[in-house]
């Protein structure tokens, strides 16, 4: 991700008629909404159809744009309209998708082979376990880098409440993840992941069966994102 203040160039030069920052723009951006829509809309087989959409919008609505405001946050901010209308449109509530979605949209907004790959992977799964709220202010501040002012534009809300739904995002990661390395140094193999037990905490259920599961990337990396979050 290019800084703000060149991708607000780009585009400002788009919106007046040049075709190559179009295209840097939307180089420069893309991956920052495939993330922020699919964390959102807990729908990592809408991402595409959500990318699109949200891309159709701000091309149309460039000429209105008045850089103001950053051009990742105002995109940010169409993006977010693009899933509140999927939502309406399909009639029901945001919800938490299984591990297997969250895992297949971390697999394709990141580059494997790389490190961090499979921190990145286990970060989706824990995020499968916070509510939507906190969940959303969480990807924006500290997966996206959008500062809590603009974090707070894009979701419409005060600072301070992002603050407070970062940090709660931040303790529910955190204690899963102690969760998570409890069960790695007992060397139990079968243990229900983080991401798995924080759901069921959350539903009032009794931990699965410990065979209906492999370990994890949750199970693999506690320490090193235990590390990334403190």
């Amino acid at each position: 991700m290019r800084d703000d203040e060149t991708v607000t160039g780009w585009a400002l030069a788009a919106r007046d008629g040049d075709e190559r920052a179009v295209e840097q723009f939307v180089r420069a951006t893309q991956l920052d909404v495939r993330r922020y829509v699919t964390h959102l809309s807990g729908e990592a087989q809408a991402a595409d159809d959500l990318v699109q959409d949200t891309y159709v919008r701000a091309l149309r609505g460039l000429p209105r744009f008045e850089g103001r405001s950053s051009a990742r946050t105002w995109l940010l901010t169409i993006a977010r309209r693009v899933v509140a209308d999927r939502i309406r449109t399909h009639a029901v509530r945001p919800r938490l998708s299984a591990t297997d979605d969250w895992q297949s949209a971390a697999e394709r907004v990141q580059p494997r082979g790389v490190p961090g790959f499979d921190e990145g992977i286990a970060l989706a799964e824990l995020l499968a376990a916070l509510s939507a709220q906190r969940r959303e202010a969480f990807v924006l501040t500290q997966l996206l880098g959008l500062p809590y002012a603009a974090a707070a534009g894009v979701m419409g809300c005060p600072v301070g409440t992002v603050r407070s739904r970062v940090a709660r995002a931040r303790e529910t990661l955190i204690a899963l993840l102690a969760e998570a390395e409890a069960g790695s140094g007992a060397g139990d193999a079968g243990a229900v992941p983080a991401a798995g037990v924080g759901r069921q905490r959350a539903a009032g259920a009794a931990p699965c069966d410990a065979t209906q599961r492999r370990p994890g990337p949750v199970d693999r990396q506690p320490r090193r994102l235990a590390a990334a979050l403190a």
